[in-house]
């Protein structure tokens, strides 16, 4: 059986406080992406793990693939399986590829060993694994807050808008997009700004981490500005980077843009 798990991005990002545990409470809008890699298992005599396409620095056992199969285990009795991951999702890019595949894995299994589990017991099994892996389980946009582990369901649709992502040969660490940031409640809910016209973002919606990234890593901030003269209705930094996405209003065609090359391009219209 196979699946084929996707990609988000976020809509905005406030860092609204921080809490006594020394993380941060945000509110951002998660928003699956037809960005997407394939999973797929095979009932085995034993279990094993193939992994190909983008390399991962991280050995099999710490792979979020068998991470998620190792939890299911430990609520149901699943059988030796033979797991592929065709993996095209870039990783250090603020998607969540890997909470993708993850998710993606419990729900497969779940599907194939019909195991019985709710969408309810999934995303409980999925939480431990990663404060995003949850939403991947539904995998509809949302109003996310707490650490991003608190989900609100929205009525949002981008179906008829375009997307350019661009994801460069930048790493950045959490700590490093947080260290710059000061938490302040938003002076305008995310929820309140994605009811107005896409073109109408630009003005309203913010990430605040690009104010802590971009002066440490300009090429990020570099490609948004150049999405925004190709003429993005709204362009921002995903998550705490390093990917930037476009949403415009026709098809693009960047891949040859100078400042894109060595960098993930992907476009496509939105599902």
């Amino acid at each position: 059986m196979i699946c084929f798990p996707n990609a988000k991005i976020n809509l905005g990002l406030n860092v609204v406080s921080k809490r006594p545990d020394g993380y941060h409470n945000i509110e951002t809008i998660f928003y699956p992406i037809p960005v997407k890699e394939a999973l797929e298992v095979v009932p085995a005599k034993a279990d094993s793990f193939h992994a190909t396409g983008i390399a991962v620095d991280t050995p099999p056992e710490k792979n979020l693939v068998i991470r998620a199969l190792n939890a299911l285990r430990k609520v149901r009795e699943v059988p030796p399986l033979e797991i592929h991951l065709l993996k095209a999702i870039p990783f250090g890019a603020g998607l969540g590829g890997g909470s993708a595949d993850a998710a993606f894995m419990l729900r497969l299994v779940n599907d194939c060993c019909r195991l019985g589990l709710s969408p309810e017991e999934l995303e409980a099994i999925a939480a431990p694994i990663g404060a995003d892996c949850p939403f991947f389980i539904r995998n509809q946009p949302v109003f996310a807050t707490g650490t991003g582990n608190c989900f609100e369901q929205i009525d949002l649709s981008l179906k008829g808008y375009h997307l350019c992502l661009v994801k460069p040969e930048v790493a950045v660490s959490t700590a490093e997009a947080y260290a710059q940031v000061t938490p302040c409640a938003p002076a305008r809910s995310l929820k309140e700004i994605i009811q107005l016209p896409v073109d109408q973002w630009k003005e309203a919606m913010v990430n605040d981490f690009e104010a802590s990234v971009f002066p440490r890593h300009p090429l990020i901030e570099q490609i948004k500005e150049k999405l925004y003269t190709k003429g993005a209705l709204y362009a921002a930094m995903s998550g705490s980077g390093s990917s930037v996405f476009g949403l415009f209003a026709q098809p693009t065609d960047f891949k040859q843009e100078p400042l894109f090359k060595d960098c993930f391009v992907w476009e496509g219209p939105f599902d």
